[in-house]
């Protein structure tokens, strides 16, 4: 399991849904080649003459929007949401937000 303290988290905890999992892993991957670019090829720029320097982590876009099945003609749907508690808000809800978890 985790260790320490959710404060010293330089990110604060992100859904483990699709769309932010795949944006921090593209910025952990992108960094990860910089990581390589700079200590075992000695490169301080990428091509364009920028400085390679690492991407911080951030709350993605999207991480808050969820939509939650609740069998197969009801639905939830919340946007807005963040890693503090009550956050959010349900906007759509019953058969509509079924059909929309079909789109």
């Amino acid at each position: 399991g985790a260790r320490g303290k959710m404060d010293d988290c330089p990110t604060p905890p992100i859904p483990k849904i699709s769309y932010p999992s795949e944006e921090e892993a593209i910025i952990a991957l992108t960094n990860l080649e910089k990581v390589d670019k700079i200590v075992f090829h000695n490169q301080k720029t990428d091509k364009y003459g920028n400085p390679l320097k690492l991407a911080n982590m951030h709350w993605p876009w999207g991480a808050g929007m969820f939509a939650t099945s609740l069998g197969p003609h009801d639905a939830c749907f919340v946007a807005g949401a963040n890693w503090q508690k009550n956050s959010g808000l349900m906007c759509v809800w019953g058969s509509p937000c079924a059909v929309q978890k079909e789109i």
